[in-house]
């Protein structure tokens, strides 16, 4: 028996079974001995202060939408991205915007253009790296309406707050969705997905680029394929970085629950992505470990959301332990405790997440609404018992 077909065999019964039979190869993600509650019965964060990056104000600045925060601390300030467009998503009119806060997201300096793209080239919403004294950007870019996705890279002038460009880094249809994170062999993993429009390639799959080194100019562009049979997906992915192991969670597209593939050397190989039992919203996800040896899964995850973005949780696994256990409300779609959009309809998209100094730091979009927003959260309040 290959090891493919075995562990292929392992999820189908961990799908529908017990989990904790199987802890060598946890492809499940949900501890299955714990029911996972209904969005109305899942405790709602306490102490978490809510601002705003980017509000919707198409009189001032004319957009018409934006799209997929991404987040860094560098130097003693909080950086927040996003996709920006006065016409429609995925047109060559996006252009990629990043504000600064000195106070932790409470207030944000003008927004900057990091680039707005030139002709029928559109750059949209990517992750940073600090590193080295130094602060990337990695961002996704497309050509005419979303064909030839690939990954464009720039660094920071700190002297002058422009971003200097380094030009494309990692090409055939890669999408950036998570910061680097080094890996045990020293090199450099970005989780995200490859989009397949405009390539000679089906399926936009989960990928993720490995660096050469410390040379983030150049990136290995590696795919996961899925199992057959699994029908439409839309890879938007995340991956949980522990010693040479890697867990990458993604969107599956065609169902709102989550896929799961794992890597044991530095994500060169992968086992095919599977779907698992956590249900979880058809919106890119977002997950690592906290300082409390925690795994977190930011998205949707409720036992009756299905496909809907509300409310917007975090799953947490009890430290040291790969499977989540429990799940926290971070808000409802209407709420009084945010300065932002509070509506039925607010439908929380694209969350990131980092930890500074026992907060994390969560930002998220109201598509619907064309509004950014962050959500910090005291770290200790995420408990799993």
């Amino acid at each position: 028996m290959t090891r493919r077909l075995f562990l292929g065999i392992l999820c189908s019964f961990a799908v529908f079974g017990d989990c904790h039979l199987f802890a060598v190869e946890p492809l499940t993600l949900w501890d299955s001995a714990v029911p996972l509650p209904k969005r109305a019965d899942i405790p709602v964060l306490e102490g978490v202060a809510f601002h705003v990056i980017k509000p919707r104000r198409p009189d001032a600045d004319g957009c018409n939408w934006t799209l997929g925060v991404g987040l860094a601390w560098h130097e003693g300030r909080l950086y927040a991205s996003y996709g920006f467009n006065k016409g429609s998503e995925n047109t060559a009119s996006e252009e990629a915007h990043v504000r600064v806060s000195d106070d932790g997201g409470k207030t944000w300096g003008p927004a900057v253009v990091i680039d707005a793209g030139e002709g029928n080239l559109g750059v949209s919403h990517g992750v940073f790296l600090s590193h080295g004294g130094r602060l990337w950007a990695f961002m996704g870019a497309f050509f005419d309406a979303f064909q030839k996705t690939h990954t464009r890279a720039y660094v920071l002038d700190e002297a002058g707050g422009t971003w200097e460009p380094r030009g494309v880094v990692v090409d055939s249809g890669f999408w950036p969705m998570q910061e680097p994170q080094k890996t045990a062999d020293g090199n450099w993993i970005m989780a995200g997905f490859r989009v397949a429009n405009g390539y000679p390639v089906a399926g936009h799959l989960p990928a993720v680029a490995l660096s050469r080194g410390a040379d983030f100019t150049k990136w290995d562009l590696v795919v996961i394929e899925a199992e057959p049979g699994l029908g439409d997906i839309w890879g938007e992915s995340t991956v949980i970085v522990e010693g040479g192991r890697i867990t990458n969670i993604a969107r599956y597209g065609a169902k709102a629950v989550a896929l799961v593939s794992t890597s044991a050397d530095n994500g060169r190989t992968w086992t095919r992505g599977v779907p698992t039992n956590l249900p979880m919203a058809t919106s890119k996800p977002y997950a690592g470990t906290l300082s409390t040896g925690q795994r977190f899964l930011a998205c949707t995850t409720t036992a009756d959301s299905g496909g809907g973005r509300t409310p917007l949780t975090i799953a947490v696994s009890r430290p040291g332990q790969q499977l989540f256990s429990k799940v926290y409300v971070v808000r409802h779609s209407v709420s009084d405790k945010t300065p932002g959009v509070s509506d039925p309809r607010a439908d929380f998209s694209y969350p990131y997440a980092i930890e500074h100094e026992g907060r994390l730091y969560v930002g998220y979009t109201h598509k619907s609404h064309v509004a950014n927003e962050l959500a910090v959260i005291p770290v200790a309040a995420l408990k799993a018992e």
